[in-house]
This record gives C-alpha cells, sequence and structure tokens, in this order.
C-alpha cells in the first residue's frame, strides 16, 4: 500500500513516506530470515494481497480505485528491494 501511495501520489512523497517503506520491508526481511517458509507463503498471497492493498491505498489518498491497476505494479523482488521507489522525485 505505502508503494501505491509513493507511486500515484508523487507530490506526497517525504522523507518519513521514504522511511516507513524501508521499516516495513526491515521487517518483512526479517521475518523471513525468521521463518523462511513465509517467504514461500508470501508468494502464495503476493496477488490476493495486493487486491486489499490497492483498496486501503484508494482508502487513505482519497484517490478513485480505478486509478489503481488491478494487477500489482511492482514485482515481489522491488517490494521487498530496500533502494527500490517507483517514480521517485
Amino acid at each position: 500500500m505505502h508503494l501505491l501511495k509513493w507511486k500515484y501520489q508523487p507530490e506526497k512523497q517525504s522523507g518519513s513516506w521514504r522511511a516507513t517503506i524501508r521499516e516495513h520491508r526491515r521487517r518483512i526481511l526479517k521475518a523471513f530470515k525468521n521463518s523462511p517458509s513465509l517467504q514461500r507463503y508470501f508468494e502464495d498471497i503476493f496477488e490476493e494481497s495486493y487486491e486489499e492493498s490497492r483498496k486501503q491505498a484508494a482508502d487513505e489518498t482519497e484517490l478513485d480505485l480505478k486509478i489503481f491497476p488491478q494487477s500489482c505494479p511492482f514485482k515481489p523482488k522491488e517490494i521487498l528491494d530496500s533502494e527500490y521507489l517507483p517514480n521517485e522525485k
């Protein structure tokens, strides 16, 4: 959801948002390290989770849900990449 907000509200990109994205990635990677089976689970629920993230991003940004693509615009590898930010200003 945070990457969607970053991509579709570039005028609101901030250091705080960047830090939030970085922190969530750190937590995910730590969970994968502590429980390697979570990596497979992440891959299994990726598309399903995206649909919920899409709805949440629309609610939080007050943008029309149709703004956000029906399929995730990010690859799982990009989501986990500590340096990746779409359309960074």
